[in-house]
């Protein structure tokens, strides 16, 4: 069960006293728009030192810039009255009950990135909060904080104080962090810490990087770690053992609501550049390319007949979109975006979003064994809706899997464009390959190994019919607003 935590940050702590001790620190500053007064250390951790046995050092000089997130937020719910029968309605009113509001204290933390009071923190410590109070170490006064900006999708906002020479954190360059790096985790858990008194300090190592998976809208390239992270951690610093910023805590993986060693945050480069455009305009435009991209899975590479499963294939290409005009195709897997090697899915995503809406990059990918290269101008993303759930029926197609025929109802409900034929998938076997394959309720059926199906039966004869060891299926998926096609790979043999 993933746990959002509210976290106070973490030490990656390599082997950092030395260079504290000798003053090495190749310090510059990040030189953009009006947070050029963050300090930036690119300088590689030096692993080779050993004997190492206390991090004092490294906590006295980060800790200052770790501080307690105190925020309130109005919650409104409705109690329904419990006499809904229409004798009693005209003696006790109106059986739908009343709206009520209370008001719910979340705490977390954040951390100093300017001597003028810009502070980062998860965005999930001050989403839709009304008042929020910033607690600094060392100082028992609190502060009214002010929201910058927030980004959603990475879980990152901005907050601003009024106050001056504060003792903001220096930056490292996390995409320099390596697994088995040491980190420390600086926060107020369980809000032990308070107003003025230093933060809790816990200790490990970078477990993995390049996590995934957590649901935030696909922008997701997190750094696990080990140390403790415990609710009113998210928000605050995970630093190396140069006590440079390298990660925004926000999230654990937990059965207990407490740590179990695992741990999530957003590294500091995704955060920086996350604060930039927040602090710069307000919000945080992103690139949009309008591709589905998925991962090549063994089924996939066997059907396209490709050598590699690295790349993103791409499922489908939304009309009129900076992909279509560029002639990018359905089927076409991408190897490279702007100068950087893809392997999958989340790559792209990422690629993509990095770039501003307007620029000019150039695009790289495989074609029926060919390589090709486009040059493509990113268009601005749109916004994203929830889907809607389908209705469901009839007819069994593969194992585990029941389609039935597109409606006026179905259409109308999922706002299924009229060009789109073929049978809605409205119900998937949780034992299934297909489920296993990642078919889902609601899916839409549009072609069977290369075979264009318009009705249930069409897809249920073509399948039945299959001989391969997969079945390739193009579905057509709703997503936010809009909608795309992408390829599933289905096991076709028997258990």
């Amino acid at each position: 069960m993933k746990q959002f935590s509210r976290f106070v940050s973490a030490f990656v702590i390599g082997i950092v006293c030395v260079a504290l001790a000798a003053g090495v620190l190749h310090s510059r500053l990040w030189a953009r728009g009006p947070l050029s007064s963050i300090v930036v250390d690119n300088s590689p951790i030096n692993r080779s030192t050993s004997g190492l046995t206390s991090f004092a050092p490294v906590v006295k000089r980060a800790a200052p810039s770790v501080v307690n997130i105190y925020s309130t937020r109005v919650l409104h719910y409705h109690e329904q009255n419990p006499l809904i029968n229409p004798f009693f309605q005209q003696f006790f009113g109106n059986p739908e009950g009343h709206e009520f509001t209370r008001h719910e204290q979340v705490l977390g933390s954040g951390v100093i990135i300017t001597p003028d009071g810009y502070i980062l923190t998860a965005n999930h410590v001050v989403a839709n909060a009304e008042e929020i109070k910033i607690a600094l170490t060392g100082d028992k006064n609190e502060y009214k904080a002010s929201v910058v900006g927030s980004d959603p999708d990475t879980d990152v906002a901005v907050l601003k104080i009024d106050a001056n020479h504060l003792p903001a954190i220096t930056l490292g360059d996390s995409s320099q962090l390596e697994v088995g790096d040491i980190v420390l985790a600086i926060g107020n858990p369980f809000d032990i810490s308070q107003p003025g008194q230093t933060p809790t300090v816990t200790m490990g190592i970078v477990s993995a990087l390049g996590r995934s998976g957590l649901g935030f809208n696909g922008y997701e390239n997190f750094i696990q770690t080990d140390a403790a992270i415990n609710p009113g951690n998210s928000g605050g610093a995970l630093v190396d053992a140069q006590g440079r910023l390298v990660g925004i805590n926000t999230a654990i993986e937990s059965s207990s609501e407490g740590s179990e060693g695992i741990g999530f945050a957003v590294p500091a480069n995704l955060a920086r550049h996350v604060a930039d455009r927040l602090i710069s305009g307000g919000k945080v435009s992103r690139g949009y390319l309008g591709v589905m991209p998925q991962d090549i899975t063994p089924g996939l590479a066997q059907s396209f007949g490709l050598s590699t499963e690295n790349g993103a294939l791409v499922g489908g290409v939304e009309p009129g979109t900076p992909a279509e005009k560029a002639g990018i195709q359905s089927g076409d897997v991408i190897t490279e975006f702007n100068g950087q090697a893809i392997a999958g899915e989340n790559d792209l995503l990422l690629a993509v979003a990095d770039c501003a809406p307007g620029s000019k990059v150039s695009v790289k990918f495989m074609r029926d064994g060919d390589a090709h290269t486009v040059k493509v101008t990113l268009a601005e993303r749109p916004g994203e809706q929830a889907q809607s759930t389908p209705p469901q029926n009839q007819t069994d197609a593969l194992d585990g899997v029941t389609v039935s025929d597109l409606d006026s109802d179905v259409r109308s409900q999922l706002q299924i464009p009229d060009e789109i034929q073929g049978a809605i998938v409205t119900d998937v076997a949780q034992d299934s390959h297909a489920n296993e394959a990642g078919l889902q309720k609601g899916d839409i059926i549009i072609a069977v190994d290369h075979h264009s199906v318009s009705n249930a039966d069409q897809v249920v004869n073509v399948c039945n019919n299959a001989k391969g060891k997969y079945i390739l299926l193009k579905v057509w998926r709703k997503q936010g607003e809009m909608g795309g096609t992408r390829y599933i790979s289905v096991d076709n043999t028997k258990d």
